[in-house]
């Protein structure tokens, strides 16, 4: 006879938070052992920052694998938002105390002069208010507003795209590769916001 084991829902959740904390941990323990070069803080504003681009693709990814039948991903959507979140943050953290050193006046000399930096902090701007009203408190007292405050996530995204795309200059493989996967996926939305106009 065969026993069904279903696991309880803060157990998967937990598992989920691990997930996505586990990329992260390895960072940090490659650059504690001394595997991550001779640019350590190069090594890891690229891997943040490409977990958040990972992170930002399965937010998307969530509403239409959940039309076709697929819920799991759609119900840890608030974990893997938060999630792109602290990579983006740790992203931007790493620019702030390696490139700028904490100077105000630097930071804005290179948001004028550099616009993959402009759009970069802009993508990070998009994605605090989302941060800051992911709970469930936040979802019943903000009522209807929430779900148009949390379509930030749509400009957040392109504007990670193109601080991808500028920041790679010539090397533009995987910025073509992120640029499809988001069009797809972006696609897919206003085909729907369409069908339900009509």
């Amino acid at each position: 006879m065969q026993h069904n084991v279903t696991l309880p829902p803060w157990c998967l959740t937990a598992l989920v938070i691990s997930a996505c904390g586990l990329p992260l941990a390895v960072l940090a323990t490659q650059l504690v052992m001394g595997q991550l070069g001779p640019d350590p803080a190069e090594r890891l504003m690229q891997g943040t920052g490409e977990w958040a681009l990972r992170g930002l693709a399965l937010v998307l990814l969530a509403s239409p694998l959940a039309q076709a039948g697929w819920r799991g991903v759609f119900r840890y959507r608030r974990v893997l938002g938060v999630s792109v979140f602290v990579y983006v943050s740790v992203h931007l953290l790493l620019f702030a105390q390696v490139y700028v050193g904490w100077s105000g006046a630097l930071l804005i000399e290179e948001l004028k002069e550099r616009p993959y930096v402009l759009v970069g902090f802009s993508a990070w701007a998009s994605l605090v208010p989302l941060a800051l009203t992911s709970s469930d408190s936040a979802r019943r007292r903000l009522g209807r507003r929430w779900r148009q405050l949390h379509r930030l996530i749509y400009p957040a995204t392109l504007l990670a795209w193109l601080h991808l795309l500028w920041l790679a200059r010539s090397d533009v493989g995987e910025a073509v590769v992120y640029g499809l996967i988001f069009a797809v996926l972006l696609g897919w939305r206003l085909r729907r916001y369409r069908q339900r106009a009509r």
